[in-house]
C-alpha cells in the first residue's frame, strides 16, 4: 500500500514537520546573513533535538527555532520551556562528546531564534548549563 504523505489530510497545507523545516531554514538563512556559519541541522540525541548548529567566531551555537502566529499565548521565544532547555543541554552535551569537546572544552552557548507573526527575534544566550 502506498504510503500517505504528511499533511495529505489537510489540502494545501503543510505538516508540522514540513513546516518546521522551512522555518528553520528561514532562521539558517537569516543567522548566515549575520555572519554565522553552518554546521549541522536537526541534530537527534537521547530525547531531544536541535534545529541548528552554527558557529559565531570560535563559539559553537545551538539554536532553537521557534514559530508561532501571534503572541496571544506568550509568542514564540516563551514557548521554550525549561524542560525543552533541558533537552536541548543533554543533546548538546552528547554532540560535543561525539566530536571530543565539552562544555568545560569548548566555548558555546545556547540561542534561540523566535518568529512571531511577521516579527524575528534573537535571543543569544538565552539560556545556559544552569538552566
Amino acid at each position: 500500500m502506498a504510503q500517505i504523505p504528511a499533511g495529505a489530510d489537510r489540502p494545501g497545507k503543510l505538516s508540522r514537520k514540513q513546516t518546521g523545516d522551512a522555518w528553520e531554514l528561514k532562521a539558517r538563512r537569516w543567522l548566515e546573513g549575520k555572519g554565522l556559519r553552518f554546521i549541522a541541522a536537526n541534530v537527534h540525541g537521547r530525547g531531544g533535538e536541535i534545529d541548528l548548529i552554527m558557529k559565531d567566531g570560535q563559539v559553537i551555537v545551538f539554536i532553537e527555532v521557534r514559530f508561532r502566529q501571534s503572541s496571544r499565548f506568550g509568542g514564540a521565544a516563551a514557548s521554550v520551556t525549561l524542560a525543552k532547555q533541558h533537552k536541548l543541554l543533554q543533546t548538546a552535551h552528547l554532540w560535543l562528546a561525539r566530536h571530543n569537546g565539552s562544555f568545560d572544552t569548548v566555548d558555546c552557548r545556547f540561542d534561540v531564534v523566535a518568529f512571531t507573526g511577521n516579527d524575528i527575534e534573537w535571543l543569544k544566550n538565552a539560556f545556559g548549563e544552569d538552566a
